[in-house]
C-alpha cells in the first residue's frame, strides 16, 4: 500500500508518513520531478503506487482511462505541510479501505467534508 505523492506536494511527506504509509515515495525521489503526468501515471501503475495529488488532472486521467493507478485526491486548498499530514493521517484507515477495494479508482479527501 505505497503512496506515489505529485511534484504538488511536499517532499517531506513520504518521510514524515513513513510508520502508516512505508514504502511510499515523492516523484522526486523516483527521479520523475518535472516529468508528465503521463510517465507519472505509467509509473505508478508499474510500480503499485496509489497516486497522491491535490491537482485534478489525475483525477481526470482516470476518468478517462481507470485505474491503476488509483488516485487520493487532495481537495484542500493552500495549506502548511502539517495540514497535509493532519489530512492524510486521520483518513489512514479510509485511504486503506480504498486501496483494498477493487471497485474504487478515486478516493477524494476533503478536510471540510469530514
Amino acid at each position: 500500500m505505497k503512496l506515489l505523492f505529485d511534484e504538488n506536494l511536499s517532499p517531506k511527506l513520504p518521510r514524515l508518513l513513513d510508520q502508516q504509509f512505508p514504502d511510499s515515495l515523492h516523484v522526486r525521489d523516483c527521479g520523475l520531478k518535472g516529468f508528465s503526468d503521463e510517465v507519472i501515471w505509467d509509473y505508478a501503475r508499474a510500480e503499485g503506487f496509489t497516486i497522491v495529488s491535490k491537482d485534478a488532472d489525475f483525477y481526470q486521467r482516470s476518468v478517462l482511462y481507470g485505474y491503476p493507478p488509483k488516485i487520493v485526491w487532495l481537495r484542500i486548498g493552500n495549506c502548511t505541510r502539517a495540514d497535509l499530514v493532519n489530512l492524510i493521517s486521520s483518513s489512514r484507515a479510509e485511504i486503506f479501505r480504498f486501496m483494498a477495494d477493487p471497485f474504487e479508482a478515486v478516493l477524494i479527501l476533503n478536510p471540510s467534508a469530514g
